[in-house]
């Protein structure tokens, strides 16, 4: 019984001893007064895009198979080469002449020499002009009609996928900034150049496919690759800006916030009227001028002014004794 109520005193002692000390620490503090700092307008680009995601890949993919079965003696392109049409991309021999071949080869060089030049072998040609994205073959390798040899893709282009609320905001020969994924600091310009007409339902999303050219294939293309693309729907030079958060919603109008010595909190609100805004900025079409002083809310956190309180458990620095 004695132990129960020396359990129940000590942590009686512990309970108040907090209490003084969150008292203490507490004190005085109270609501943080809200700041701000002076901002100026200015001048610069502003656009409004439509920001979605999509993929590298082949605007035609072709995959290239024998017209017969046999087995392969030269391969004279490489993946990633650039081949054109008519170019001659393999040499194989039907089964019947590799089969003749190994027979000669028995009899000797000057044999199998001769059935070289008189039975020739069968050429697999680039039907048009692209690049080898897939060799699928190796010198001496058997193949059948079915199997692929090569991919040849003529333009690697970027599929975006749209979601049906933007895509009334996309038109054939806007422009696009591409960069992947896996090289966020290579961005490419492009242009819209054909929109789906039949939608894709996407995580229960419907979107609809849309084929962005790049102006410039680099080298670190790769098909497949993600994409982060950013359709330009309209931008404006020269337009007059302030950050979003400058700009606020009062009595159902849009203000902003300027010094004024006659108001009792010192501050103003001016009505203003706004056009387009992205991520960073909105543009101030009426209110406001070049240079003019808005107050922008100060949004890095401070820690609480001292007003008199002090903290009895905090180390104290050693008084001089009267």
């Amino acid at each position: 019984m004695i132990s129960r109520n020396r359990m129940v005193l000590a942590g009686a002692i512990t309970m108040l001893v907090l209490g003084v000390g969150a008292f203490f620490l507490f004190r005085g503090s109270g609501t943080p007064k809200e700041s701000y700092r002076e901002i100026r307008t200015v001048k610069g680009l502003i656009r409004s895009s439509v920001s979605t995601t999509g993929v590298v890949e082949p605007r035609n993919r072709l995959k290239i198979q024998s017209s017969i079965a046999g087995r392969i003696e030269e391969i004279r392109v490489d993946e990633g080469q650039m081949v054109h049409k008519g170019q001659v991309l393999a040499l194989l021999s039907s089964t019947e002449r590799a089969a003749l071949l190994d027979a000669a080869k028995l009899q000797g060089d000057k044999e199998r020499s001769y059935w070289n030049s008189v039975y020739r072998e069968t050429t697999v040609i680039a039907p048009i002009d692209g690049q080898v994205i897939v060799r699928s073959i190796e010198p001496g390798q058997t193949v059948t009609t079915s199997d692929s040899l090569f991919v040849l893709s003529d333009r690697l282009i970027v599929k975006a996928y749209v979601d049906e609320t933007d895509i009334g905001r996309v038109k054939i020969g806007q422009s696009a900034v591409i960069g992947l994924d896996a090289y966020p600091e290579i961005k490419v310009n492009g242009v819209v150049e054909h929109i789906y007409y039949e939608s894709h339902l996407q995580n229960n999303v419907n979107i609809y496919y849309v084929d962005v050219i790049p102006e410039t294939i680099p080298e670190v293309f790769r098909s497949g690759m993600s994409a982060n693309i950013d359709i330009i729907v309209s931008e404006k030079e020269q337009a007059l800006l302030l950050p979003v958060g400058a700009v606020q919603t009062r009595n159902g109008k849009t203000v902003v916030r300027q010094k004024s010595g006659g108001a009792k909190d010192g501050m103003t609100y001016r009505t203003v009227r706004t056009g387009m805004q992205d991520d960073v900025n909105i543009e101030i079409l009426d209110g406001l001028g070049e240079n003019s002083l808005v107050l922008l809310p100060d949004t890095s956190f401070s820690l609480p002014a001292k007003s008199g309180g002090s903290n009895p458990f905090l180390p104290q620095r050693n008084r001089t004794k009267k």
